[in-house]
């Protein structure tokens, strides 16, 4: 994303996107001033449904694509330590495709709670992003860190107002349902992370390049052998922690939607039986053979 092209070329994206939704809301708030609105986190095309998503998906995988246009890795397997940026830059762009690829599916599939969700989604997108640009391994310093610190403030305020909008979107019921859902796929992420830092930590064969284990005052630590690689392997502790993060969410949002799929059938199948429980009741009061309606 360095340089004047990929800034300024990714600007237009977000700018394209931020007019596109400044227009939605006005117009939904002033076709219904007096109702309540949610708060979408994308919005359907005319035409094409699903168009600001497939734009999304199509430039980010552009964007990834000029990114990785030359291999990232070293002839041992090992992660260039020039190519670390770019990588941080894919990681970015992968967490809006993900984000943009289970939108499309949640809203086809109809889904049950797929406006929460999919905030959810846009909001670990926005998360990733900031992570990155704080923990990035270029060092911004000086003008071009005053920069990125601004831009980590606007970032910020999406993140923010992204979550906020899980609330304005649901009822009670799926809020409660969105508040277990996350602290459900934050401990499987403890669990995948703890045991990520065991093998990254303390097993040899998965220590980032350039480290080792130690042994200090009786306990195990990970000294590197130069600055340089001290700052590659935090940079690639970060980046590790996104992977995980995207991989986290994909899986916890193929489970739920796997989970809809097998549970509706079921619950179609109840709501049912007590749609004609409640038939026949009304028939037995209408006819007076009815007793006392059963709750």
């Amino acid at each position: 994303m360095g340089g004047l092209v990929g800034h300024a070329w990714l600007g237009l994206f977000f700018l394209f996107v931020g007019l596109w939704h400044l227009y939605n809301h006005t117009k939904l708030r002033f076709l219904h001033p007096n109702s309540h609105n949610p708060v979408p986190i994308w919005f359907p095309a005319p035409r094409l449904r699903h168009l600001e998503l497939y734009i999304i998906m199509l430039v980010c995988s552009i964007f990834i694509i000029t990114q990785l246009w030359t291999s990232p890795f070293n002839h041992d397997g090992s992660i260039l330590t020039t190519h670390l940026p770019h990588l941080e830059h894919t990681a970015m762009a992968t967490g809006f495709i993900i984000y943009a690829f289970f939108s499309t599916m949640l809203d086809r599939a109809r889904s049950w709670a797929q406006a929460e969700v999919s905030h959810l989604l846009g909001a670990s997108a926005f998360a990733q992003q900031l992570l990155l640009i704080h923990f990035h391994s270029t060092d911004h310093m000086g003008i071009e860190g005053r920069y990125h610190t601004l831009l980590q403030l606007l970032v910020s305020i999406s993140l923010a107002t992204t979550l906020m909008g899980i609330n304005r979107a649901s009822s009670l019921k799926t809020f409660g349902f969105i508040l277990g859902y996350v602290r459900s796929l934050s401990l499987v992420f403890q669990g995948v992370w703890l045991v990520v830092m065991g093998l990254a930590l303390w097993t040899q064969d998965f220590i980032a390049k350039g480290c080792f284990n130690h042994e200090e005052n009786g306990r195990v630590v990970v000294q590197c052998r130069d600055p340089e690689a001290m700052e590659r392997a935090k940079a690639l502790a970060v980046l590790v922690f996104c992977w995980v993060l995207m991989g986290v969410m994909v899986f916890g949002t193929c489970f739920y939607m796997g989970n809809e799929r097998i549970h509706k059938s079921k619950v179609d199948i109840y709501e049912l039986g007590e749609r004609e429980e409640l038939i026949e009741l009304h028939v037995e009061k209408e006819s007076g053979t009815g007793g006392r309606v059963k709750v």
